[in-house]
């Protein structure tokens, strides 16, 4: 009964604003923050934190890292309940990015220095350039300002400036130099002596001038149903004094000697002692006689001989 009426009293005499309020609920600290947006929060440093914004995010493609005592000091000024478990807590804060694609710059700076004069067919260069970091996955565009063009050399300057969501304008002076291409068919496998080049053995492209040699083919008809003359490698420019046409006698090959004039036909049975294409000399040994005697390719397997070469022995 006594005990009873002690902690009645206790409860009758606490009033309701000196009792204890409930304990907020305990903070964890994230393991890493991934930052979308150009801000960072509270709730991308703890779990169970509010939006409350804190600082700027890191550029794209960017990351930074709080350490113990930062995460404290944040803790404490913005009334979260967080305490370190260990010394070393710590959490990498990261903002996603990736670079203005360097062939959407090439293709505006192109665009421009063909006002100034550029052939459109010049290969870009720009050394030292590092593509600005934009947003992973904004939107952004890419524009070149007060560019000027030094001759000769060709080379010139530029302003870049890209717009992006969530990055603003970013502004970086480029230069370079404009270098002549021409163009070049180069092969697309390896391929052997006397193969024939089909449609898709061979790619044209465009090359430094400098670096392609005179006499190299620069039209897929050069190519292309041609005979090759020497075996060539992946990627190896077809040089036009490589190539002829299909040859329609092999060589070491049998043939027929071929033997017209008005009112005689006669034929011969040789062996071809070199490859020949239509309408190309090659000499042939007469088997019958050993004989060598130089005819002329008009048909595959068959090769004209003029009369009174040598003997031939009717058939």
């Amino acid at each position: 009964m006594r005990r009873r009426s002690l902690f009645a009293l206790l409860a009758f005499a606490a009033p309701a604003h000196t009792l204890p309020a409930l304990a907020a609920e305990p903070a964890l600290l994230r393991p890493h923050a991934l930052l979308e947006g150009d801000t960072l929060r509270l709730s991308d440093l703890f779990e169970h934190a509010p939006d409350t914004v804190i600082a700027a995010a890191p550029q794209p493609g960017r990351r930074m890292v709080l350490e113990t005592q930062n995460l404290v000091n944040i803790a404490r000024r913005y009334g979260v309940a967080w305490r370190p478990l260990t010394a070393s807590d710590r959490i990498v804060v990261e903002r996603p990015g990736r670079q203005v694609p360097r062939q959407d710059i090439e293709a505006v700076l192109r665009e421009e220095l063909t006002r100034h004069g550029i052939d459109a067919e010049m290969e870009i260069e720009l050394p030292g350039l590092i593509p600005p970091m934009i947003p992973a996955g904004s939107w952004f565009q890419v524009a070149v300002e007060g560019a000027s063009v030094e001759q000769p050399g060709s080379r010139f300057q530029a302003t870049l400036v890209v717009l992006a969501d969530g990055a603003g304008t970013q502004r970086l002076r480029i230069a370079g130099r404009a270098v002549p291409t021409v163009p070049i068919v180069l092969a697309t496998r390896r391929m052997a002596l006397g193969e024939i080049v089909g449609r898709n053995d061979a790619r044209l492209v465009r090359m430094r001038s400098e670096r392609v040699r005179p006499g190299h083919a620069q039209q897929l008809e050069q190519v292309v149903g041609q005979e090759l003359r020497r075996p060539m490698a992946a990627e190896q420019g077809y040089a036009v004094v490589d190539l002829g046409p299909p040859s329609i006698v092999q060589k070491n090959a049998l043939v027929t000697l071929l033997l017209e004039s008005p009112g005689i036909s006669l034929t011969a049975q040789g062996r071809a002692l070199e490859a020949a294409a239509r309408g190309g000399s090659v000499p042939v040994m007469n088997l019958v006689s050993r004989s060598i005697v130089e005819g002329v390719a008009v048909a595959p397997g068959r090769v004209r001989v003029a009369m009174g070469t040598i003997p031939m022995a009717a058939r």
